[in-house]
């Protein structure tokens, strides 16, 4: 393979991924829109998003499986057609129950994609935390163009259409991966599935101790991201008192510098480590949200304020180096049902950050809410740093 083809992979890769999250993203400015036109309460609606999320979640392990099965390239087209189908299913939803069944199945199919896609870029790249960077960059770069795309295209247009833009995106990137990527080899393609999924060996994959080690500060990221992703704009208006269009811009510089970010750190843990990287970015983690929360105190202002938001950007890019640490660790036979399993295992953890940090913010309030997550941040940092002083060798 050429390096020039590479970095073609590479690219289409982040694409397709970026196409499954947009799909995704694009619900979340309309949902006022939906509600209203199926009558029904937020929480209802919101009981939708949660199973999205929910079932991309799941999907992970089991897209690992089948790429190994299929063969990579097979699967990840499945991912973006099925993202397409599902964005149109929900856009036609004629009732609130099915908005809910399709919405479950669009992040059944988005989350098909990155598992497998990450397998196949360790197979195109030696040094693969400079291409995991690349490609994890789509995701934020979807939720920095997204939601203002979806906000106005459904104010004029209505949610429905605001929803089509998931179509509208998945479907030229589908054509693209079609065209421009070649079919790839299964890697276990006479093996029963029935085997991958049997219990003694994922709890002896799982168990050992550097996996363990890295899905539980996989585990502490995700459950930061999570609570990032889902409140830093109410943070900002109720905790901070920035209006909704301010607090929507530190929204967008947080996903802006989230994804710049990426590829940079990533090449950096290529050559100075991974724990090094994952270090930093959990350390910065824990002065910006800290930064946050002085800022909303102490009444500093948006400049401060962006300032710390900008440092949340750089911590919650602890992917780059935690999710290339699992690719270190896992065999070339391991990797796709393998960082399948425990991307599943430390998501499904990780997704507890909203409902736990919400529920802080609803009994104390949003700045104790936010300094929960300074904690979880130095609770990696600590981590991190006993297993280098101590030579753990996790």
């Amino acid at each position: 393979m050429t390096r020039r083809y590479a970095y073609t992979v590479l690219g289409l890769c982040t694409l397709a991924f970026s196409a499954t999250m947009v799909a995704r993203l694009a619900i979340s400015p309309v949902v006022p829109l939906v509600a209203d036109d199926f009558g029904v309460s937020y929480g209802t609606v919101g009981l939708a998003l949660s199973g999205m999320w929910a079932a991309y979640a799941l999907t992970q392990f089991p897209s690992g499986v089948l790429g190994e099965r299929y063969g990579e390239r097979r699967i990840i087209l499945v991912a973006i057609g099925a993202t397409a189908v599902a964005a149109l299913l929900v856009a036609l939803s004629p009732s609130v129950w099915a908005f809910l069944a399709f919405t479950v199945l669009l992040g059944a199919g988005a989350g098909l994609h990155y598992s497998v896609a990450t397998t196949l870029l360790a197979r195109e790249f030696d040094s693969i935390g400079r291409a995991i960077g690349i490609h994890v960059s789509g995701g934020p770069a979807a939720g920095l163009l997204a939601p203002p795309a979806a906000a106005l295209v459904g104010a004029r247009y209505g949610w429905r259409a605001a929803v089509l833009l998931g179509v509208l995106v998945a479907v030229p990137v589908f054509v693209l991966f079609a065209w421009r990527v070649r079919p790839t080899e299964p890697l276990r393609p006479d093996q029963a599935i029935a085997e991958r999924f049997a219990l003694g060996p994922l709890v002896e994959l799982v168990s050992r101790p550097p996996m363990a080690y890295t899905t539980g500060l996989a585990m502490l990221g995700a459950f930061a991201w999570q609570s990032t992703a889902s409140f830093l704009p109410t943070f900002l208006t109720d905790a901070a008192g920035l209006s909704t269009a301010t607090a929507s811009l530190l929204f967008s510089l947080y996903f802006l510098v989230h994804g710049g970010i990426q590829p940079v750190l990533g090449s950096i843990s290529d050559r100075v480590g991974r724990d090094a990287v994952a270090t930093l970015t959990m350390g910065i983690g824990i002065f910006s949200y800290g930064g946050l929360v002085y800022a909303a105190i102490a009444d500093l202002g948006p400049i401060a304020l962006a300032s710390a938001t900008a440092g949340v950007g750089v911590a919650m890019s602890w992917g780059a180096p935690v999710q290339s640490r699992f690719m270190d660790l896992l065999g070339d036979a391991e990797r796709g049902a393998g960082f399948g399993l425990v991307r599943t295992v430390y998501m499904v953890l990780g997704a507890s950050g909203s409902v736990l940090v919400g529920t802080v913010a609803d009994v104390a309030d949003w700045t104790v809410a936010f300094g929960l997550l300074a904690l979880v941040m130095a609770i990696g940092t600590t981590a991190l740093t006993a297993n280098r002083l101590f030579r753990l060798g996790l």
